[in-house]
């Protein structure tokens, strides 16, 4: 009866009191139904009383049940008194010591293992193959190559018998020690390899980078299993070679091999890295057909391929079914990494709104926050500008005691920047107090964010002269910060130090610094010979950072020469048919702005329209040009136009044909359209909703122009109030009549 219940698979073990009883009534001999137990995770009183029962009846003594007591502990997750038993225990062989040296192994307390084991053989206890390959296991967490070798010439020495399991976890060993000369001889010598032993080779040559010598191992091998291929699989695509892996996949279907819930994993994040939705909805039905979609692993990864191709539709739709097919699992990791997914894939895809619900009703339901979630939703904060909301964010963080580490800290400076509060940024990279560089960087790109250009600077060579070794990000940062605050030479000296000395080499973003830095400051010959000596002519993102120099300098033949190498790429963003078009109506060549505008309706380029936004009183105000849509319109729209009339009085003027970079409109509509700029509606709505001494603080998804930088500066300087703007390049703090960019921007 107790064999029958014990063959009743049951996913929460309740033992019948008939069992109970049973068990109280048998002997010693029939100690061994005990065995089932020893695979499940027993209640502790149920183990204690078979425990007590083994010490009151006497079989304790012996060993096999002692053994089988010591199994049902540590099976049980109870340590302290499987180790207690084991301490008690007045006779222990081989089994005991293996079963408490492969416990400590798989929990990973690999000191505690390994001091077992020196413990065990003391005792004059002679370790089987099961014992040593937990050892080898531990050796190879702790990358302790001479205790591993030693183990490997004790078994040498006495002549312990390898079988396939020994030898792949001493092989692992080498591999995982980076002793590749002695796992390459091992391998070439190994007489029986399975599955395991191929992975492992393959793997750690992919490890390495070696992705030939992984792939032609991987043709070598002949029979393979679902986990060589996964390796291989997962392997290129850790190295970059997604497309080779997608060929091996197509391969993998050829060769008949059946996918596991691992393979359909690997497949959706590679269809994640190539954006091949079509793909990943094909898969998508694979899974739905075979009734695996029911597995959170496989789920979470299907929410993470949609969100990562950017169809959040699907994405919620797999995220809502979650209760439907699972039933509430309350903060199970997998519903932790759903959510955290969810949340990440709108703030991925500029969902802000729907990001912070998300994340409000992810605080309201009592699930696990994790960190991975925080960060996300504090880019969604920093992105989208909303201080308050990130301060209560910040507050959630301390509240759940969260440690500030490196990468929480980098996120909440970005965050505190990027939404105008470089105080509080400084105030979190103080208290982190931590030479990580990815916390460095984030302050110096701050710096450069706000106009700070020398601070920044003063920064990155101090980093330096702690011993700090700054990467690609940093470099992007001390690059824009110099050429923000028109550090020309500076510029030039930190671009070759990153080449030369750090031996990083430049990507798209720090050659477009670079003519940013030179453009800026109207050097456009060395622009010309920056292009040609480092051969990015083919970069849009370089002539585009040139055109907005020729707009700077208001240089129309430059322009027009930059013009033509941008457009002929036949590029759908509006931004450089815009600039264009803003240098022509500077010069009042309104025949050329025409011919723009009718290009980019044949090319089918829209543009972007300009919106500027406020947050006051936890709520965010959003305002296009010459909006009439929110509720205070009356009132914003008659105390901007009064305020104009006062600042004219101080000598602001409205510059007129500035209104064709962007409107249609005829000439004389001009100065009453540029009244109505989004950011000056913002800036209009801050003023008569806040206090006289309470900063404004305005976002703006296009760059600044120049009439509305006017009107910041004479406003700051009418009002005495701090105007704090960003804009889609950095931030432009308006205070006393000034502007922290100098006027450069």
């Amino acid at each position: 009866m107790v064999s029958t219940y014990c063959l009743t698979p049951k996913t929460h073990l309740e033992i019948p009191t008939i069992v109970v009883f049973l068990l109280k009534k048998l002997s010693p001999f029939h100690f061994h139904h005990c065995k089932f137990y020893s695979h499940h995770s027993l209640p502790f009183l149920r183990t204690s009383s078979l425990h007590v029962k083994a010490i009151k009846d006497g079989s304790f003594q012996n060993l096999d049940v002692a053994n089988h007591l010591l199994n049902v502990y540590v099976k049980s997750k109870n340590l302290n008194h499987a180790c207690k038993l084991f301490d008690e225990m007045p006779h222990r062989d081989v089994r005991t010591w293996t079963i408490l040296v492969s416990t400590f192994a798989h929990v990973g307390s690999n000191g505690a293992a390994l001091e077992l084991f020196k413990n065990m053989q003391n005792e004059g206890i002679k370790p089987n193959q099961f014992t040593l390959s937990s050892v080898l296991k531990c050796c190879s967490s702790l990358s302790e190559l001479k205790i591993g070798k030693g183990v490997h010439g004790w078994i040498l020495r006495n002549g312990v018998v390898f079988d396939v399991i020994l030898e792949n976890a001493l092989f692992y060993f080498y591999v995982k020690c980076e002793d590749f000369g002695s796992a390459k001889w091992l391998f070439e010598s190994m007489e029986e390899k399975n599955s395991v032993t191929w992975n492992i080779m393959i793997g750690a040559y992919l490890d390495t980078g070696n992705v030939d010598k992984a792939v032609d191992l991987f043709r070598r091998q002949g029979l393979k299993d679902v986990s060589v291929w996964n390796t291989i699989i997962n392997g290129l695509m850790r190295n970059g070679f997604e497309r080779i892996a997608l060929k091996l996949l197509y391969e993998m279907v050829k060769d008949g091999t059946l996918f596991n819930e691992v393979t359909f994993s690997i497949a959706l994040v590679l269809v994640s890295l190539l954006k091949d939705l079509e793909l990943g909805k094909r898969i998508h039905g694979r899974v739905l057909l075979l009734g695996i979609h029911v597995d959170g692993f496989l789920r979470n990864s299907l929410i993470d391929m949609y969100c990562k191709c950017g169809e959040m539709k699907m994405a919620l739709k797999v995220f809502e079914k979650m209760d439907t097919y699972f039933g509430r699992n309350e903060n199970s990791i997998e519903e932790v990494i759903s959510w955290s997914s969810i949340i990440s894939g709108l703030v991925l895809n500029g969902e802000f709104e729907d990001a912070f619900k998300t994340f409000t009703s992810m605080v309201h339901k009592d699930i696990d926050i994790d960190a991975f979630s925080i960060t996300s939703i504090v880019s969604a904060c920093a992105s989208f500008g909303v201080l308050e909301l990130g301060r209560q964010v910040h507050g959630l963080v301390q509240k759940m005691g969260h440690k500030l580490d490196a990468h929480l800290g980098s996120s909440l400076i970005d965050m505190y920047a990027k939404c105008g509060n470089l105080d509080d940024a400084e105030r979190i990279f103080k208290q982190t107090n931590d030479m990580n560089v990815v916390l460095w960087t984030s302050m110096v790109y701050s710096y450069a964010l706000h106009g700070r250009g020398r601070e920044a600077v003063q920064l990155f060579e101090f980093s330096m002269s702690r011993g700090l070794l700054p990467n690609e990000v940093t470099f992007i940062g001390v690059l824009t910060a110099c050429s923000h605050a028109g550090l020309v030479e500076e510029g030039c000296r930190y671009f070759r130090l990153m080449k030369e000395v750090y031996g990083i080499k430049p990507g798209v973003e720090h050659f477009t610094r670079m003519v940013d830095l030179y453009g800026r400051a109207g050097r456009f010959k060395e622009i010309k010979k920056f292009i040609d000596e480092n051969g990015i002519h083919h970069l849009r993102a370089v002539w585009r950072s040139f055109l907005s120099s020729c707009r700077l300098h208001r240089d129309i033949e430059m322009a027009e020469w930059v013009s033509e190498n941008l457009l002929r790429c036949k590029t759908l963003d509006a931004r450089p048919y815009v600039l264009l078009s803003n240098i022509y109506a500077i010069k009042q060549r309104w025949e050329e702005v025409e011919t723009v505008r009718r290009l980019m309706q044949s090319r089918g380029v829209k543009k972007h329209p300009c919106q500027s936004w406020i947050q006051i009183r936890n709520q965010v105000h959003a305002f296009i040009m010459d909006d009439r849509s929110h509720p205070q319109k009356n009132e914003i729209c008659a105390y901007l136009y009064k305020l104009i009339g006062r600042l004219r009085k101080i000598g602001y003027s409205s510059d007129a044909k500035l209104v064709m970079q962007d409107v249609e409109k005829k000439q004389g509509e001009g100065e009453m359209l540029l009244g109505f700029h989004s950011e000056k509606l913002a800036t209009a709505y801050g003023i008569i909703s806040t206090a006289s001494q309470t900063p404004i603080r305005i976002m703006k998804n296009l760059r600044i122009c120049d009439d509305c930088h006017n009107f910041m500066k004479y406003t700051s300087q009418l009002l005495d109030k701090e105007i704090i703007v960003r804009d889609i390049h950095r931030f432009h703090h308006f205070k006393h009549g000034c502007c922290s960019c100098g006027d450069y921007w």
